[in-house]
């Protein structure tokens, strides 16, 4: 295929050139009609081809023409042999994976550390996930991916589930043995799933962990705007044919996507498709290459550490994506939260997330030495000011065990309930989520068991500033529970 072409980029910016007179949305007609400041910010070209589904420009419900040639193009580059394109993010890409693949009361074998996206799909097809711990690093105080081993054994003791979803690679860039697990879930005749949300450069380069599709798997949501040069919010569900219906794929993703499709973000889609195709092993390159100066650099900073290869040899650490930078603060006396709101104020640099231990960096084609040692020139800053005059913290990596799930994630979801305070909440069956975001990972999930321990970790998380979410109770004080009838005597 010639990756050179970029359909229905080229399809718009011709449309565009032609200046038609407009009678459909949006309404704003090419920024004449909406606030002037806000359309001389974003600028003429960008409000030229913020259009809609009309037929010059195909229609990503049912493409035929420049989107499906477009799709067609993005697969070809991620090795797939079908690519759809998201409009509402890999979130979106996850759910649809799910959908496509689970109908109500069928068991899907998911990792507890598992975006919240993958927990709504649950709800909404009424499917029962059969959780898998993944490994809880107590050096570090994060969490990695499954081992091949847990895998199998959740294979054994649920024969009847309908597909194994499995995080490659995680938040952090560790990845277990992709290619292993898809063999043995292979081997009972089921799907593999892959958030994949993480790896738009895998495909590209050969010192980054094998992609999902490179691995055989059936499905992987790919957020092409986080490492890839799309615009945020756009991303790919790639799939492989055989264990997959793409037909029924195609009619899932277009349930949950807007009829308002932006063709701005799947212009970039395509566009980035483009340059990844062409100049992606060059943009891993240089990213991999600045990684890896960052964390030599980092690692020679008194009370900072930041893992690489040296995570690697274990069932759960198979292999490694250099370009997450994973600073580790906690010997400077301080937590992952203060460092990042120190780089906030002082040097004027966000992460991408902070917990208790850790601030998360990630090096993308979009860096350059200059921004990475920006970066390395503050966090020795933040040393000085620390290192050996505040106190160590103790690290304590006492996340409490999977709670039990007495009701189906849906049944309590649409549940009788009550609201009551969290911090009397021990014992009883939570229905809303409570995570931390980002990432994204559920702390409690509804239908869940609350114990103590649950209770006092979140409220730790919550004391020291870090975005506790999901509860309509933002404050976190009431929680949403299962209502109980009062025992008889």
């Amino acid at each position: 295929m010639d990756h050179h072409r970029t359909p229905l980029f080229t399809a718009l910016r011709k449309h565009a050139a032609g200046n038609p007179v407009q009678f459909h949305i949006p309404g704003h007609k090419k920024g004449v009609g909406m606030d002037p400041e806000f359309s001389d910010f974003i600028g003429q070209n960008a409000l030229s081809i913020d259009l809609i589904n009309i037929a010059p420009l195909d229609d990503l419900h049912q493409p035929k023409g420049v989107i499906e040639e477009a799709q067609k193009l993005a697969a070809d580059a991620f090795k797939a042999d079908y690519t759809f394109f998201s409009v509402q993010g890999t979130s979106g890409a996850i759910m649809t994976m799910i959908m496509s693949v689970c109908s109500e009361g069928d068991k899907i074998i998911v990792p507890r550390n598992i975006h919240k996206s993958v927990m709504s799909a649950i709800i909404f097809v009424g499917a029962k996930p059969i959780f898998l711990s993944p490994y809880r690093d107590k050096n570090l105080g994060i969490d990695h991916g499954v081992t091949t081993r847990s895998v199998r054994k959740a294979l054994q003791a649920h024969p009847d589930a309908k597909a194994v979803l499995v995080i490659n690679p995680t938040y952090y860039g560790v990845c277990a043995n992709l290619k292993e697990i898809v063999d043995i879930v292979h081997d009972h005749n089921i799907p593999v799933l892959v958030d994949e949300a993480h790896g738009a450069l895998l495909p590209f380069h050969d010192d980054l962990p094998i992609s999902a599709m490179e691995a055989g798997a059936d499905m992987a949501a790919t957020s092409i705007h986080k490492l890839g040069g799309s615009l945020t919010q756009s991303s790919v569900l790639n799939v492989k044919a055989g264990r997959i219906n793409p037909k029924r794929v195609q009619t899932i993703i277009s349930m949950l996507t807007t009829t308002s499709t932006s063709y701005i973000l799947l212009a970039s889609l395509d566009a980035a498709r483009r340059n990844l195709a062409l100049n992606g092993r060059e943009m891993a390159e240089k990213a991999i290459r600045l990684a890896t100066y960052a964390r030599g650099a980092i690692n020679e900073i008194p009370g900072l550490s930041c893992f690489g290869d040296d995570i690697l040899g274990t069932e759960y650490a198979f292999d490694h994506d250099p370009t997450k930078i994973n600073v580790h603060v906690r010997h400077l006396g301080i937590t992952g939260y203060d460092a990042e709101n120190w780089l906030r104020e002082h040097y004027n640099i966000e992460v991408e997330m902070s917990d208790l231990y850790n601030i998360l960096c990630f090096i993308t084609p979009g860096d350059t030495e200059e921004t990475v040692d920006t970066l390395i020139s503050a966090l020795r800053h933040m040393s000085e000011l620390n290192y050996n005059i505040k106190t160590a913290n103790e690290l304590i990596v006492e996340i409490p065990e999977i709670p039990q799930l007495i009701l189906t994630p849906r049944d309590a979801f649409y549940g009788d309930t009550e609201v009551i305070p969290f911090k009397e909440s021990a014992d009883r069956i939570i229905a809303e989520f409570i995570y931390v975001y980002p990432p994204g990972i559920p702390i409690l999930l509804p239908g869940e068991v609350i114990s103590q321990e649950n209770i006092d970790f979140i409220m730790n998380h919550v004391d020291v500033g870090l975005p506790v979410k999901g509860p309509e109770d933002r404050t976190i004080q009431n929680i949403k529970v299962i209502v109980e009838s009062p025992a008889i005597f």
